[in-house]
């Protein structure tokens, strides 16, 4: 029987710690454009940043002002008045599939609103893994021969995208096509399906991290956060969706009781997982969070039933990297061969560390949106706290690495729908003012950036 969750009273605050989301919010915004200012004066000065006439997203400035604006226009704003007051009523059953097709929704018609060909034009590219997916045979064969052709100068190499990434990218578009589910729209769907399937994942981890209460506070948040821009379509959104599911059953596993039931969440989260260190190499680094929302439940379980439900975690995602490797795929060579790939483009040559260490963070608090980075200010102490913090210290260390230079708006999606958690901690009264100013920047982005995905 499902019962509806109230919200509860907001916690008394100092007027200084009130004012702290705002001030975060603006100082960020100046950042921004300060950061975007910085990249004008290199592209003038004859700096390539590879971005498509953009500074700090890729893509450069070209309003398209049209009537399917009404599309977001009203759903965004369906979501800002209706929303809080439904994800506190309705049952968790209808919560969960419900925030997913909304998130879906918001995305597509996001989309939609610079033309109909938004939703598959992103996979059509040359450097897109759909263009690699006819010249694939038997997948034992592409393991076993993966890494032979993503050097540059190899002899028939993959396009950019699946060359910078393990074979389980590739393989998912290949299985789809080998399910006679062919085509761009296809693949956009798998895309988009994977992004807002995220949301659910997170908002299981929040009820098992937390409590039901904030998962509901924050289901509005995770809708309409302005990563849906990237979600409607780039292949990373499929990796989030992956890994946050991944996540979530770690951290449900954790907040049950020791036994069969746990072991079985945690076996198939780390399965999961396993299957994401083979989509992207950057996930990682996602690894601090998904030992967060276990650790967190120390207290509770002690050390034995921490190192019990990480361990079972861990044999799920040693079983799918020994699978890889009987396959003919090791890893570790296939990162080595990724870096020295990405090392040698001019993608990455041209790009200068200095900037792109400072706007690739620019990007990631326009993808977040307002109302995380208000919520990073008003994060309390608290187990659910070490969420987002534990998403953000793995996207610096992301960063730290020079590897990636530019395009997280997309590359970090994964990172993104966890440290959107902070939203939870806004103050309840203003909340839908924080809904609205991330449906705004959204919908402001979509008319006004040429967004490559």
């Amino acid at each position: 029987m499902s019962t509806s969750v109230s919200p509860a009273p907001a916690v008394a605050a100092s007027p200084s710690r009130r004012s702290l989301p705002l001030m975060a919010v603006l100082l960020t915004g100046l950042a921004v454009l300060g950061i975007g200012w910085q990249g004008s004066r290199l592209a003038a000065d004859g700096v390539t940043l590879h971005l498509l006439g953009g500074y700090v997203l890729r893509g450069g400035f070209d309003v398209v002002w049209s009537g399917r604006v009404v599309g977001p226009v009203v759903v965004g704003l369906a979501v800002v008045l209706l929303g809080p007051g439904l994800a506190a009523r309705v049952p968790w059953r209808v919560l969960l599939p419900g925030s997913a097709a909304l998130a879906a929704l918001w995305a597509v018609v996001l989309a939609l609103t610079s033309g109909t060909h938004r939703l598959t034009e992103p996979l059509a590219s040359r450097f897109e893994y759909p263009h690699d997916v006819p010249r694939v045979g038997s997948v034992g064969r592409l393991l076993a021969t993966f890494t032979d052709s993503v050097p540059a100068d190899s002899a028939d190499p993959w396009t950019t995208h699946v060359a910078g990434h393990p074979p389980g990218a590739l393989l998912a578009f290949v299985t789809l096509d080998r399910l006679g589910l062919t085509g761009l729209g296809w693949a956009a769907a798998l895309c988009i399906a994977g992004g807002v399937l995220a949301v659910p994942a997170v908002l299981v981890a929040v009820r098992a991290v937390a409590d039901e209460e904030r998962a509901r506070v924050l289901a509005p948040f995770l809708v309409l956060a302005p990563l849906v821009l990237w979600v409607a379509t780039s292949a990373d959104a499929l990796f989030a969706g992956v890994s946050a599911w991944g996540i979530a059953l770690l951290a449900a596993a954790a907040a049950r009781a020791p036994g069969r039931r746990s072991d079985l969440c945690a076996l198939g989260g780390g399965l999961l997982l396993g299957l994401a260190l083979f989509l992207s190499f950057g996930l990682a680094a996602l690894g601090l969070t998904a030992i967060a929302v276990v650790a967190v439940q120390l207290p509770r379980l002690g050390w034995a039933g921490v190192l019990r439900v990480l361990a079972v975690g861990g044999v799920g995602v040693l079983a799918v990297v020994a699978l890889f490797a009987a396959g003919g795929y090791w890893w570790l060579d296939g990162l080595a061969a990724a870096d020295d790939r990405v090392r040698s483009g001019p993608s990455y040559a041209d790009r200068p560390l200095g900037y792109f260490v400072f706007s690739n963070l620019a990007a990631a608090a326009v993808a977040l949106g307002p109302a995380v980075v208000g919520g990073l200010a008003a994060l309390r102490r608290s187990r659910l706290a070490v969420v987002p913090l534990a998403a953000l210290a793995g996207l610096l260390v992301s960063d730290a690495t020079g590897l990636v230079r530019g395009e997280t708006e997309r590359i970090w999606l994964p990172f993104y729908v966890w440290i959107a958690v902070a939203a939870a901690f806004l103050p309840a009264r203003h909340r839908r003012v924080w809904l609205a100013a991330s449906a705004v920047l959204a919908v402001a982005v979509e008319v006004v950036v040429r967004t490559e995905w």
